[in-house]
């Protein structure tokens, strides 16, 4: 009975025990299987914060750039407005210069018709005098 009874004992001993191993490698399964899924989305996170961090680099640089456009386009309309005022007082003095031409030239006409007038009056005083 001392021998059946240790068999039984082993058997059960025997039993629990492979119960035991296929729990244990069921248990390393799933942890090995967790273990990889964490690590896929750490890989994950990495890569989105990869990313984030290039985006926003990109995004810095394109507003720097946008703001040195900005400032260009304020000098260009700003020398734009200064060439604008030169060329209105420009030709406000080539206005005045036009009229001054004109007033010159009915000026030289009006001399020009004294001249001939005196002319012919000083050849008629001379023709009368001989």
């Amino acid at each position: 009975m001392e021998e059946s009874l240790k068999t039984r004992i082993i058997l059960i001993l025997g039993i629990l025990s492979v119960i035991f191993f296929i729990t244990s490698v069921g248990s390393c399964s799933g942890s090995r299987r967790v273990q990889l899924l964490r690590d896929s989305e750490m890989a994950k996170r990495l890569d989105a914060e990869e990313k984030l961090n290039k985006a926003a680099q990109d995004k810095t640089r394109a507003e720097e750039k946008s703001s040195l456009k900005e400032k260009e386009l304020e000098e260009e309309k700003a020398a734009h407005q200064a060439t604008k005022k030169a060329l209105v007082q420009e030709q406000l003095v080539n206005q005045s210069l036009k009229e001054e031409l004109q007033k010159v030239s009915k000026l030289k006409e009006a001399l020009e018709e004294d001249l001939k007038e005196a002319l012919v009056a000083g050849k008629t005083s001379k023709h009368k005098t001989k």
